[in-house]
Order: C-alpha cells, then structure tokens, then sequence
C-alpha cells in the first residue's frame, strides 16, 4: 500500500508539472519572407556555438519565402542584402549588407549599415525558457524587417522597423551607391559607424547605459521605429519575448493588419502582423500529458479504496 502512495504522489506531481511548462523536442522554425518589390539576399550570421544556416545566404525573389529549423538554445541574426551581383561561382558584391562578397556568407557578418534580425532561442529543457528577439539598427538600417511571431504564448509582440529610413537619412549619415540615375540611398549609417566616436559607440567611459544616452541620430531612428533598437542601450522598448513560437522574418512589411500572428494588437507604428503570414507552430512543440501515469493513479486510488480489504493480489506490486 506504501507503494501505491508513493508512486500516486510521483503521478500527482508529473501531472501538476506537466500542466504549467511544454517541454521542447526540437527547435523552431524560421521562416524569411520577402514582401519587398524587389530581389533581396537574406544573410544568416549564427552566434558561437550554432549551427551555421543554409550556408549563411542565398536569393530570395519578390513573393518568395524559406524556411530553416534551428536547434533549442540557437542563437543568431539576419539581415537583408540588396543589389546584389553573383557569378556563378557565388562570389560578387552587394550594395549594402555585403558579407565578404560571397552569396554564401559562411560564418562572415554583414557590412554596416544593415537592419538585423537577432534571435536567443529557448533550450531544450523541461522548464522552457522564453525566447528573446529584436529588430536592431544599432549597425544602422539599409531594409524594413520584421519579426512576426507565428503561435506561441506570453508577449509575442512583433518587432521591426517597417519604414523606409533611407528616404530621410541625414546626409552625413548615408550610404550611397552608384545606379542608373547617377546615385541613390541604399543605407542610413549609425552614428556610431558614420563618426566612431565613443559617445556614440557606447564605448570606453561610454560603456553603461547611465552614461550612454540617446543622441540626436539614435532618436531619429527611435521615432521612426519605436519597436527596433535605436542605440546599444536601448532595450526597455526593443527587446521582445516570447515561449514555443516559429517566427517569421519578413522583409518589407506593409501595414495592412496590425495583429501579430498571436493576435496581440500592436501599436499603429507601421508595423506588419499580419496573419497571411501567420503558421501554427510546428509539431517540434507539444505539451505532452502523462496519461499512462494518470491512468496508473487512477487505478491505483480505485484499489485503495475499494480493494484494500480484499485478498486480491495487484501484482503489479
């Protein structure tokens, strides 16, 4: 009869775990989406210690969507590269967020300016973590991205930068190329990249948020995208949670709905949510129940009950 306690007690508890947290079998899945009119070169850039992506770049056409699935506990960014020119061979250049002129980045970063999408996926645990995502112009800004979080519980905002900052980049902060009109905007640059200057750069004596302070450019950027990184100190407003979510990162955005994939209202800051993009998380996420214990528990209260004063061997035990 001790055993029949002790093992509805270890039931009890699995269930009572198992009723609040999910356990994670595998990773999430990371969908790029290209909404842009134009040809864009998504790059992967994975952390140290993730697994590199697809080779860490390839095309992608206007309409044209791709998925990777990625470990627990991956972490990493993507950006977008436009105007880009390849040879057969992969090797070429692009007009902004160029990674050593290759089409497969292969572990190299993008070249500044570029809008990243940054991602620290949950491990593999039996208590999830959230994951943590944003949208940073800390490197500067060359496209709009956005993080769309497809399912998933908790906060689950959308991040991102849906406006086009290039049309009205400072002159001193601007990347331009050459084209067909003589030359155009293809990136706004940080502060930080445009000068190198410590206070800019939140570097050296700069190196705490209570010294480091927004400037003049960084609120620029933050007025246009309150929901992406303005400056390396700027997380209260920027950086983003959620639990057992895929995502999808989409370049050009629109603002025809502004409901992420959770259906959370978001802000009218010109960010896209929109559920055409939306896809229920993948079988990689379950909340599994232990049945077999309950049924076991179950069972094991009936005997007790009813049985306990009858010679009936449970020889089970």
């Amino acid at each position: 009869m001790e055993k029949l306690y002790a093992l509805l007690a270890v039931c009890i508890g699995l269930l009572i775990a198992f009723s609040s947290e999910r356990y994670v079998v595998m990773g999430a899945e990371l969908t790029m989406v290209n909404s842009c009119s134009y040809t864009v070169w998504p790059g992967i850039l994975p952390n140290a210690g993730s697994t590199l992506l697809s080779g860490g770049g390839f095309e992608l056409t206007p309409g044209q969507s791709a998925t990777v699935q990625v470990s627990p506990g991956w972490s990493g960014r993507f950006w977008g590269r436009t105007d880009c020119k390849f040879s057969d061979s992969g090797v070429g250049t692009c007009a902004s967020g160029d990674c050593g002129g290759k089409l497969q980045c292969g572990g190299a970063g993008a070249q500044p300016p570029a809008t990243l999408a940054e991602f620290t996926l949950a491990g593999n645990q039996v208590n999830v973590k959230q994951d943590f995502y944003d949208v940073s112009l800390v490197d500067g800004y060359n496209i709009p991205i956005a993080i769309v979080p497809a399912s998933g519980s908790g906060t689950c905002g959308v991040a991102g930068c849906a406006r086009d900052l290039n049309m009205n980049c400072p002159a001193e902060l601007q990347l331009l190329a050459d084209d067909q009109d003589g030359s155009s905007v293809v990136g706004c640059k940080s502060a930080c990249d445009a000068f190198g200057e410590a206070e800019y750069c939140c570097a050296g004596a700069y190196a705490n948020p209570t010294v480091c302070k927004p400037s003049s450019y960084s609120q620029l950027f933050k007025s246009a995208c309150p929901r992406a990184y303005s400056y390396a100190f700027d997380d209260p407003t920027s950086t983003f949670t959620c639990t057992g979510a895929d995502y999808n990162i989409v370049f050009c955005p629109t603002p025809s709905s502004q409901k992420s994939a959770t259906g959370l209202q978001q802000p009218e800051n010109g960010l896209m949510g929109t559920q055409a993009y939306a896809r229920m998380s993948s079988d990689a996420y379950s909340s599994p129940r232990p049945s077999a214990c309950l049924i076991l528990a179950a069972f094991s209260l009936f005997y007790s009950s009813f049985f306990v004063h009858f010679p009936v061997p449970l020889l089970l035990f």
